[in-house]
């Protein structure tokens, strides 16, 4: 037997594995048993009802995906009504996504779900913020602070933060996300970008652009998590085209605690289970005992043995 457990700043998870947001529903408790899993998180919610973006709002691009989806919500009420309650019937910790377009509605939003049965809020600081012109919050490190820290006032429950792979910043979002008060960080959300029909000469998503997901977003989510590990002390969990157990080792050597598994989903709804059974596999074969001892293992530009290994080609 190993120990596949974790810890998120405080939050005891029996496995490094959880759904992405927006990829995960009480639909999948009818196809496997969702206690087995390191954390349930729920698709992303806003204070009011929202309809989400014109149609359509997905295409397949090269093995990969975009979405425009535009977070649709029936509302904070019918979600502490309705779905709260389903996840209390088990175990595993419910992580809750929330989106704002100001940093008050976010901090209203945060406090609202401040509810017994929620284990941690993750805070999708990658949505548009009105007050910056449309940009996301986690753009730049002084409006990622300022969010993070109205949503720290907001709450005493775990507060994950969720960065964006549009910006130049990683590391200096990452930190300032700590600062402002984040007990972890999710790395990353969707990349920003589009696909034309080359018949019809217009976009392929209703909205034009739309966010890029699965294995074409690994590598950049990788290099993030690896950076953001760096940089900052609090945990980090990985997040972009992570569809097996080898995806899931390699953001751990990298510095990751745990990852969220997205896309893959969509395509076999039991990928997170597979996942789960090959990691285990894994750790036997390699002879560990622990999940934990993978973590934050990348040789990285130091001499091992006598052979060195380049954090970068020149």
């Amino acid at each position: 037997m190993v120990d596949l457990s974790v810890d998120i700043a405080g939050l005891k998870l029996k496995n490094p594995i959880m759904p992405a947001s927006g990829t995960f529903s009480e639909e999948l408790a009818e196809v496997f048993d969702l206690d087995c899993l390191g954390a349930h998180v729920t698709k992303t919610i806003t204070r009011g009802l929202r309809d989400g973006n014109p149609t359509p709002r997905v295409c397949e691009v090269g093995g990969s995906m975009l979405n425009s989806i535009g977070i649709p919500s029936k509302g904070v009420g019918a979600f502490l009504d309705k779905v709260v309650p389903f996840y209390r019937a088990y175990e595993t910790p419910l992580v809750v996504s929330i989106s704002g377009n100001t940093a008050d509605e976010f901090a209203r939003l945060c406090s609202e779900v401040t509810v017994e049965g929620v284990a941690a809020i993750e805070v999708n600081i990658s949505c548009p913020n009105i007050e910056e012109d449309g940009k996301a919050f986690a753009i730049r490190p002084s409006s990622t602070y300022d969010v993070m820290r109205k949503l720290r006032a907001a709450t005493h429950l775990p507060l994950w933060a969720k960065l964006t792979p549009n910006t130049g910043e990683t590391p200096e979002v990452a930190r300032a996300a700590q600062e402002g008060g984040a007990d972890a960080l999710v790395v990353a959300n969707t990349l920003l970008a589009m696909a034309i029909n080359i018949r019809t000469r217009r976009p392929k998503l209703g909205n034009l652009m739309g966010g890029l997901s699965g294995p074409s977003l690994k590598p950049i989510a990788l290099r993030m998590a690896y950076q953001c590990a760096k940089s900052t002390t609090i945990p980090v969990i990985g997040c972009g085209g992570i569809s097996t157990a080898e995806d899931v080792i390699e953001f751990l050597i990298a510095g990751a605690t745990a990852v969220q598994v997205g896309t893959a989903t969509f395509i076999n709804p039991t990928a997170m289970v597979t996942v789960i059974a090959e990691l285990e596999r894994y750790l036997q074969r390699e002879k560990l005992s622990s999940v934990r001892e993978l973590i934050g293992t990348l040789i990285d530009g130091e001499q091992k043995e006598g052979v060195v290994f380049m954090e970068a080609a020149p």
